[in-house]
């Protein structure tokens, strides 16, 4: 069976349009949207024929082989090797939380469920929760319950959700969050089923999970000394 990916595009937001029409030519759902813009320095955006304009990222769930199908499509058709086109690239999925979301992601795809990813070994997982715009509280709270630190929330526009109801028994919004929550690996089951649970039905949330193979600046409660509480005398 193919493993699972998650797609990530960066784009002129002018080109968004197409490369949303070549991905629904390939059975890809981009879930999600949101827009960035360059950082390079106006040296580098010359050497790589670059504008310092705003730039579309674009968020899609594909397995192995529908990667393969359009990654020569980006190549023939969109040629995004050209500098300027954009770029696309691909992270591992370590799991999905539930079935039904995992059905939703991939609903135009061939799929074959097998166990998770064979990254068993990393320390830390990243947590992305897409949900309806709002709901970040309640998802936070019922993360920290479960043993999680604090999160990041990046505000987006959801694509392709008008058949989310069939999937996940809820209708989900255009105005979407994505929260991103780093957590250790032992604890990421937990954190997910917390989120599952605690988030309701209302806030629409997807939850899946990224192995994290190395960190830097992550204070690890494992790594901190214990605090020895003192009462005032």
């Amino acid at each position: 069976m193919s493993s699972l990916f998650l797609m990530v595009t960066i784009t002129d937001r002018r080109s968004t349009d197409a490369f949303l029409q070549l991905y629904e030519q390939r059975g890809v759902d981009v879930n999600l949207r949101t827009v960035g813009s360059g950082t390079a320095v106006r040296e580098t955006l010359a050497t790589l024929g670059l504008e310092k304009t705003e730039k579309a990222v674009l968020l899609a769930v594909v397995t192995e082989d529908t990667w393969k199908a359009v990654r020569t499509d980006l190549r023939r058709k969109m040629r995004i090797d050209v500098p300027g086109t954009g770029i696309a690239f691909t992270v591992p999925l370590s799991s999905i939380g539930g079935r039904r979301a995992l059905m939703f992601l991939t609903q135009h795809q061939p799929l074959t469920l097998k166990e998770e990813s064979t990254l068993k070994d990393t320390r830390y997982e990243l947590l992305l929760v897409i949900a309806n715009q709002g709901h970040t509280g309640t998802i936070m709270d019922a993360a920290r319950a479960a043993g999680a630190g604090g999160g990041t929330v990046i505000h987006a526009k959801g694509t392709g959700m008008e058949g989310a109801a069939q999937f996940l028994g809820v209708e989900l919004v255009n105005e979407k969050e994505l929260v991103l929550i780093v957590a250790r690996t032992p604890e990421k089951n937990r954190i997910m089923k917390a989120i599952m649970d605690g988030a309701g039905p209302k806030a629409g949330a997807i939850v899946f999970s990224l192995p994290v193979t190395d960190t830097a600046g992550l204070r690890l409660l494992e790594d901190e000394e214990p605090v020895q509480e003192t009462s005032a005398q």
